[in-house]
């Protein structure tokens, strides 16, 4: 069946539609990942946008129960150049098209993934809706504009209340900005016991869990949208060690007197080089996020930057040089993916251990 996508600019691709017949507006972002559409659809910091993969074959391998990313996806939909509605793997359940259709969220395929991407790189991320083939072009794009950019996804995709994944080493408070459950899995297969919090948890309400360390996860969206986690992260440095992951990496670098702002198109991806400065090794990263930490913010603060985009030079890791704190832009748990990032977690435990030392 017919369907388009309108993109504020007036715009129109015109594909096929599968998954769910539904209307669905959103920001159009693009994601150069080879593989790991699964982990994409279901990744939380994807909430409220329109994901359009270049990869050119999407669907093959289908989808199965194991690579999910939360129990609920968050995208608003799906672009695709082709898909392939009958995937073989030994590990496939169902489609990628039933699995869109059983969540209620459109995919669109047969478009030139190509030129979309190119004119998001021009001109930068754009507001979009997929809908009927026969919808007015010009009342779509004028309703795009009236709606203006989504700002609670955070509160959308955080966990509503705590909950406890035992276990028997350090006790990790993970705040859940829109967390990735392959953050969680990479602390359980280190023993940690972690409590999850929402993403409005007071630094009071972390200390009494008695944390030996609180990591702040990924999520969604402008970081000045949680103001409140701002003010959280204050209170708790000095008090315990913090690490922080994409949107927490932003939040404490807002914390502690930086800037963040809008990129014109993101980081997207399965395969972004990352440079650490004092060493000049170089790891392919796994990344998904919209802002960034404004370099030149960081003169006057107590941040030292640690990791730089190789591709744009941009801040992807920090450390605070009076508290037991660092961040990093990317995402050291991904998979499927590199996996050269993911010792990280292990430097978060020395560095608890190390805190634990000092006491």
């Amino acid at each position: 069946m017919k369907r388009q996508l309108i993109l504020e600019d007036g715009t129109v691709f015109v594909g096929e539609g599968f998954g769910a017949e539904a209307t669905m507006k959103g920001e159009v972002v693009f994601n150069t990942g080879m593989t790991g559409y699964q982990e994409i659809l279901s990744d939380p910091s994807y909430c409220g946008q329109i994901v359009t993969l270049t990869y050119p074959l999407i669907g093959n391998y289908g989808i199965n129960r194991d690579d999910f990313e939360s129990i609920t996806p968050a995208i608003s939909g799906l672009i695709v150049k082709e898909v392939e509605l009958e995937p073989s793997h030994w590990k496939n359940e169902e489609s990628l098209h039933t699995f869109l259709l059983e969540k209620g969220i459109p995919g669109l395929s047969g478009i030139d993934t190509r030129k979309l991407t190119r004119l998001i790189r021009e001109h930068g991320t754009l507001r979009g809706r997929i809908c009927e083939i026969d919808a007015e072009v010009k009342e779509v794009v004028e309703g795009l504009h009236l709606g203006g950019w989504q700002h609670n996804q955070v509160e959308t995709v955080s966990v509503r209340d705590p909950y406890h994944a035992p276990g028997d080493g350090e006790r990790i408070v993970l705040v859940d900005f829109g967390m990735k459950h392959g953050i969680l899995q990479s602390l359980i297969e280190r023993q940690c016991d972690v409590v999850v919090v929402p993403y409005h948890t007071s630094a009071k309400e972390i200390m009494r869990l008695r944390p030996d360390g609180v990591l702040l996860s990924n999520g969604p969206g402008d970081p000045k949208d949680v103001p409140g986690a701002i003010e959280m992260i204050e209170e708790l440095f000095g008090r315990v060690p913090i690490f922080g992951i994409c949107l927490g990496h932003q939040l404490l670098a807002l914390a502690s007197g930086a800037t963040t702002s809008k990129l014109s198109f993101g980081h997207r991806g399965s395969n972004h080089p990352v440079r650490e400065i004092e060493t000049g090794k170089i790891d392919i990263t796994a990344q998904n996020h919209g802002f960034t930490v404004d370099l030149d913010s960081l003169k006057g603060t107590r941040l030292k930057m640690t990791h730089e985009a190789v591709n744009d030079g941009t801040v992807e890791g920090l450390k605070h040089l009076d508290f037991a704190a660092f961040s990093v832009q990317y995402h050291p748990e991904a998979s499927p993916g590199p996996q050269d990032a993911n010792h990280l977690f292990d430097s978060f435990l020395q560095m608890i251990a190390d805190e634990k030392q000092l006491v």
